[in-house]
This record gives structure tokens, sequence and C-alpha cells, in this order.
């Protein structure tokens, strides 16, 4: 085949560029026999130094028969330094325990592997309904870290781990000692101790004879706390959104992450935290430092899907710990793991009581300071947490009755009132301005407001918004009983319905069914003497609110639901009885008629709607005209 001319000049290129680098570029025959000579030289250099190695003393060899796998790496490249009397040792539990807990230490790491509440339990539900009832443990996840990073000298990386530390323990009355050895007779201490008929520990770390161990002595010392977080209420959907981490700015007060997300909060560089708390729905494990911590924490809430993860949330402390440099010195702290009880948590201080759910607006006022109190007070002569919420409906029914009772004569006013505006609509159907126009004018003159029943509603309103957050987050209502319900801070069970029902989560609450029929009931009641002619919608609309509603009630707590029913059946029963028994309706009519007798002041909101009305019919007959 015969070659194109680009082939050719390719062939030649390649050719000359290969004369060119064997001409400047490759070695000579002097310069190869250079580069033999200084091979054979290095080769001679390696075989003298290996025959005096071979030929030094050697150390008497380090029984590490006594050490596990990763304790025997760890001498060979030095991850323990000082503290590599500490690499090895045995791993065991040791209890601390008082009348309301018992808290179970690893002596690997030094820390708390679960603490059990002796006072609550949990409750679990079989398939056939049967309920069991279990210990309730907290900090028993085997995915949880607590562990500090200690800068030791001729550690490499971040530091060492107190997490791979063994722990001697020492128990003294109620106090436990473990303690790190270091080489040089130095060690590191964490004390606990737990006195009784409470839920908070002393919690100290004692640095002794550390000085020539810890590299940048006198710098903050970090420790990270991840806590996997256990499913524990029998509503895990609303116990997530009650769970985060809290913590406490000692110069702004209590924060908190996202509640409903995964979240991470950076603090400033100068931010100090006086506590952190990773809490949920009712029980919490918190931290707090006697003089702060050093500034600059990382505070995280990751958040799960609940159909498919076995934890509830995960949350997390990134904190450092203050330490003077001096060469024997204690940081003092102190530990809290139990229930979300407002008063224990109250006596801590620096606002530890933030932690429970119960609001940060006004509505958390409410709770703290208003209806938890009242609760209180309550449940100190009245056994049943149920009869409780069911005297504090009548406590609030018999305080706003005065204002219920002008809301019911408002609508015996309506009522009265109401032959003589079919009478005016008839006389003006083709008109709907008109009819406004005199519908107006008639409430001015016998003195009727369609209005007038809306104050007592209005009043109550922050009454219902704050005890939507009041009982699932009071811990006094958890497990609490009464008549069909068996835990008044959740939803209660009527009877289980397939999942794929949309808004009803797989069951039915018979408390919330109860309260969307006596809605309806009411709602038809009082809407027998109502004129919706000119909003034919509100008609309808108050009898869907409660089947809306009904979703949503459904899987709340049934303590909410319980007040609502007895709430709308004392809203029935004060109608039927003031309306029929308190109010002369013959009294009321002539007084009416009287009203409308009397001179009326020009002014006034009626007056200037009525005048608006009236404008604006004038203005809508100029524009027929033109037409």
């Amino acid at each position: 085949m015969e070659m194109d001319k680009n082939t050719i000049i390719g062939l030649v290129l390649i050719m000359v560029i290969f004369t060119v680098w064997q001409v400047g570029f490759a070695p000579s025959t002097e310069d190869l026999a250079r580069q033999e000579q200084i091979t054979d030289s290095l080769n001679r250099v390696e075989q003298l130094r290996m025959e005096e190695i071979d030929e030094a003393p050697r150390a008497a060899p380090v029984d590490l028969s006594g050490l596990t796998d990763s304790a025997r790496q760890a001498r060979f490249n030095g991850n323990f330094g000082e503290f590599s009397a500490a690499a090895a040792g045995e791993q065991k539990d040791v209890v601390l325990e008082n009348d309301l807990m018992k808290a179970t230490f690893d002596t690997k790491g030094g820390f708390i592997k679960q603490v059990e509440l002796k006072t609550y339990f949990k409750v679990t539900e079989n398939e056939d309904g049967s309920k069991n009832k279990l210990p309730l443990v907290l900090l028993e996840d085997e995915k949880n870290r607590f562990e500090y990073t200690l800068p030791v000298n001729g550690v490499s990386g971040e530091g060492l781990k107190s997490s791979n530390l063994y722990f001697t323990p020492t128990i003294e009355g109620q106090t436990l000692i473990m303690r790190a050895a270091t080489g040089n007779g130095g060690y590191f201490e964490q004390r606990y101790t737990l006195e009784d008929s409470t839920y908070l520990m002393d919690y100290d770390l004692r640095f002794e004879g550390l000085n020539s161990v810890l590299a940048n002595n006198g710098a903050p010392i970090a420790l990270q706390w991840d806590t996997y977080l256990d499913k524990i209420e029998k509503n895990s959907n609303y116990e997530s959104t009650l769970s985060t981490m809290y913590f406490h700015e000692m110069d702004e007060g209590t924060d908190y992450c996202s509640c409903t997300s995964s979240d991470t909060e950076e603090l400033d560089a100068e931010a100090r935290l006086k506590w952190v708390a990773g809490s949920q729905q009712f029980f919490t494990s918190a931290l707090i430092a006697d003089d702060g911590f050093a500034p600059g924490a990382t505070l995280s809430t990751e958040a799960y899907d609940l159909d498919t993860s076995e934890d509830l949330k995960k949350v997390s402390a990134s904190l450092s710990i203050p330490v003077g440099g001096s060469n024997s010195e204690i940081v003092g702290m102190q530990l809290y793991v139990g229930p979300n009880e407002f008063d224990r948590l109250r006596a801590i201080g620096y606002e530890m009581s933030d932690v429970i759910s119960f609001g940060w607006s006004f509505f958390g006022t409410i709770n703290r300071w208003i209806i938890r109190p009242l609760f209180d007070f309550l449940s100190s002569f009245i056994g049943n947490m149920g009869v409780a919420i069911l005297v504090l409906t009548l406590i609030v029914k018999f305080t706003v009755f005065p204002l219920t009772y002008k809301m019911l004569v408002s609508n015996v006013k309506m009522q009265v009132l109401k032959p003589e505006l079919e009478k005016m609509k008839a006389k003006h159907k083709d008109d709907s301005q008109a009819q406004q126009v005199q519908q107006m004018k008639m409430y001015q003159e016998y003195g009727a407001s369609p209005l007038g029943g809306c104050l007592p509603m209005v009043l109550q309103m922050p009454i219902w918004f704050a005890l939507y957050r009041f009982f699932p987050a009071s811990i006094a209502f958890r497990q609490k009983d009464f008549l069909w319900a068996d835990d008044l801070s959740t939803y209660d069970v009527l009877t289980t319905i397939p999942d794929w029902i949309p808004f009803l989560d797989g069951h039915l609450s018979l408390f919330a069914i109860l309260w969307a029929l006596t809605t309806v009931i009411y709602a038809y009641y009082n809407s027998m003497h109502m004129d919706y002619s000119a909003q034919p919608m509100m008609k309808y609309f108050q009898y869907v609110m409660p089947i809306l509603f009904l979703g949503f009630f459904n899987s709340f707590a049934s303590g909410l639901t319980a007040y609502l029913l007895f709430s709308n059946t004392f809203n029935i029963a004060q109608t039927i009885i003031t309306k029929n028994f308190l109010i002369d309706h013959d009294k009321l009519k002539a007084k009416m008629d009287a009203n409308k007798k009397k001179p009326k002041k020009k002014g006034g909101f009626s007056q200037r709607l009525q005048d608006a009305l009236k404008e604006q019919q004038a203005q809508q007959g100029k524009d027929g005209k033109k037409k």
C-alpha cells in the first residue's frame, strides 16, 4: 500500500527526535560507569549498617500476654504515651444507686453505661393488645459516646481518647472513683457522687501530676458527647417533636436546636455555656459545669425516619473543658439523668426547667405559672388526674360564666329578632345591599349584635393553646389512666383500624370522636335560631370543622381531648339551662322594644358602617342607571 505525504513526514520527524535524544541526552559510556560505581558504594554502606544492627545488644522482650490485640498494637505505635499503663485492664460494670436510680458505669472509658429510673417504666404493647411493663433505662445505647481527647505528649493524631483507657474503680461510700494512671505517678480521674433521693450526681474531673504529660498544658480539653435517644413513649412521632439538644449560655439564656429536623448550632468563639441537655418528651440527660464550659461549642440534633430507625434521634455536644494548667487541678461538674419534673429541675437553677416543652411564648408562661401550679394544687387532694382535668374545666367555665351569660343573652336577642329580620328580607328580597343596611339598622335599634357571643370564646383561646402544649409535656399525666384511656399524655385507643386509612394513624380515639360529636351537637343547637342567609357557608363550615380536626386530635394527648369533651358538655348544659331557665324571653323582648323607641345617638361604628353601606348602595344605583 502506498504511503501518503502526511505519514512520510510523521516518520521523518520521529526519527529526527530519536536521533537528537541519543546525541544530546542519552548517557555516555563514562556516565554509565560512574553510576554503577555509586550504586556499589551505597549497597556496601547498607550492608555494614545491617551487620551493626545484628551485632547490637538486644533488649529483654516485653510481656504482652495480658494485653488485648488493640493494646498490644498501642504499645508498639505509641498511641498511649505515659498512659500506657491504662492501655489494658479489665472491662467490667460498676454500680452506684439510690432510692430513685441505678447508674451503671463501664471501666473502659469510665463513663455511664446506662441509668435505670426505679419509679418510671416503659410500656410496650403486644400484637394481642396485652401490655408489658418494663424498666425504664436511659443512656443504654452501645453507640453512645462520652469521651475526652487528651493532648498527651508522644501520642500521634488528635490525641488520646479517654474511651480507650481502662479506669481502675474504687467505691467510697456513695462515691465512685474512676482513675487512669500514668507511668510517672500521675493520673486522670473521674469521680461520681450520688446522694439519696436525687437524680443529680456530682461529677468531678481530677488531673494530678500531668504537667509533663499533657502537651499544650493549660489549653481546654475537648469533650464529645453523643447520645442516641430511645423510643420510649407510645406516640414516637410526637415524642420526636419534643426531643432535641438544649443549651444555656451564661449571658444569653436557654436556646435549643430544631425539634422537627436535623440542626446544628455553632456558638460564637466567646460564648460560654453553663449546661447542655439531651432532652426528650419526659426525660433529660444534662451536664452542668460549675464554672461554665470554655468558649466555643457545637450542638446538634439528627432526626431519623421513625418508620425505619430503631432510634428516636441523635443529640450531640462538642464541648471544651477549661483547664488551668496547674499540676493538681479539679474541674467540677454535675450530671442530671432523670425525669422532666418541673420543681426538681427548677431547684437545680440556671433555668434548667426550660427543657420541658411548655412553650416559649405567652402560652408557655401560662403553662408554667398558672396551669401547672393549678394542677399541682388539684392533684394534691384529687387522686386521679382525669378528675383533676374535669375540675379544671369546671373552674374555667365558672370563671368565664359572667361573659358566657352575656353571650347567651346576645344569642337570645338574635333569636327574638329573627322574625323581624325575616320580614325585612322578604321586603328587600331582590336587593342584598338594602338587606345589609336594614339589618345593621335593626341591630342598632334593638341593641343586638351578631358578634356578642365571641368574647368568651376569644378569652378561652389562650387556655386552649396553652393546654395544647401542656398535656403532652407535663410528666404528671404520663401513664395516668382515666376511664378508658391508659395514658393521658398520649392518645387513647377505642379500636385499631387499617394503616392505609389517611390521617388516623391506624386507630380511633374515643375521646376525640366524642369531642367531634359534641362539637357538632353544640353547633347545631346554636344555629337553630341563627340567621346564615348572608353567609350560608358558615352554617356548613361549623359541621365540617370538627370532622377535619378529628384527624389531628385522634393522635393527640387524651388529656387535651378529654378537656375539650368536658368543655363541650358544659357548654351544652350551660346553654340549655341559661336560655330556658335563667333568661326571661318576654322581659328581654320588652326591653328590646323599649330600646327601639329610644332616640339613637348619631355616630359610632354601627352608624359609620350603615352610612358606608348606604353610600355603596347609592353608587351601585348610579352605575346601574348609566348602563
